[in-house]
């Protein structure tokens, strides 16, 4: 049997096609079935390289993949594939088996947003809301971004920080409340910062900020699983860029961190393999 799996965000959908002699992997632009009617999904699945769609099992995992939108991605999916064998998925749950397998685990995404859960090995059976980067999504680099501007702005970073920030990101106070307030996608601008902390991590104010607002991940998200026996693990660019300070708070938290990837496909291709092999 051939699988194609699918791991989709907003802006790029990453796509592996593991095959009995090898595997290829490509992308088309994001898909999110909240946002995209059928006849758009129709259109970036036609951007797919041409391969033997014979025996096939499609695995779909991404943003906005729950109840009633799943069933949106699942028509379109089943009309480009009409033969296929089709199971539609969140990204939250592709992020639990890519990092758990068939374990219990508290696995999160740490990116542009953030998101975790309590896995059992099968299913989510706690999802602590995320709540988007205005009201949550701690840790997230559009978070990171937002709280980042606001240390400069305000003058809490120390001077020569805030005069660095502005050197090297050519933003005034003016272009950074345009860009936020009256252009669209302010969060992916924030999250677009995020590089500056990485070039000054190791500074003090900055590496305090991370470990603070990793910390908040863990207490306002983690902890309410109730669950400080089992691993924390994460996918996601935040994760793996920032190692060190988000080991550091779970630390200070009473957590232990486990598996970190920044691409979760590989992890959903062993999982969705091995899970198809038990079954058959």
């Amino acid at each position: 049997m051939t699988h194609l799996i699918a791991d989709s965000g907003g802006t790029k959908t990453s796509w592996m096609l593991v095959e009995p002699d090898g595997q290829r992997e490509f992308e088309t632009q994001g898909i999110n079935p909240m946002r995209d009617n059928e006849e758009e999904i129709a259109r970036t699945l036609r951007t797919l390289p041409p391969f033997d769609a014979s025996n096939l099992f499609v695995h779909f995992y991404g943003a906005g993949c729950m109840a009633p939108y799943s069933e949106t991605m699942h028509r379109a999916l089943q009309t480009f594939f009409p033969h296929a064998r089709i199971t539609v998925d969140s990204d939250m749950l592709g992020a639990a088996h890519a990092l758990c397998g068939d374990r219990e685990g508290i696995a999160c995404i740490l990116g542009t947003g953030s998101n975790s859960c309590l896995y059992d090995g099968e299913k989510i059976v706690a999802n602590v809301s995320p709540l988007g980067w205005i009201l949550g999504d701690e840790g997230s680099g559009a978070v990171l971004g937002r709280k980042l501007v606001g240390n400069v702005l305000k003058g809490i970073f120390s001077p020569e920080l805030c005069e660095a920030f502005t050197r090297e990101t050519g933003f005034s106070r003016i272009d950074i409340l345009d860009r936020v307030y009256r252009q669209p996608q302010g969060n992916r601008f924030l999250a677009s910062l995020v590089p500056f902390l990485s070039r000054h991590r190791n500074e003090t104010d900055v590496h305090d900020f991370l470990v603070e607002n990793f910390r908040s991940f863990f207490s306002r998200n983690v902890a309410s699983y109730g669950r400080k026996d089992l691993p924390v693990s994460f996918v996601g660019g935040i994760a793996s860029n920032y190692t060190s300070e988000l080991e550091e708070a779970a630390r200070l938290e009473g957590f232990r961190v486990g598996r970190i990837l920044k691409r979760p496909i590989h992890g959903m291709a062993d999982y969705l393999t091995n899970w198809t092999q038990h079954a058959e």
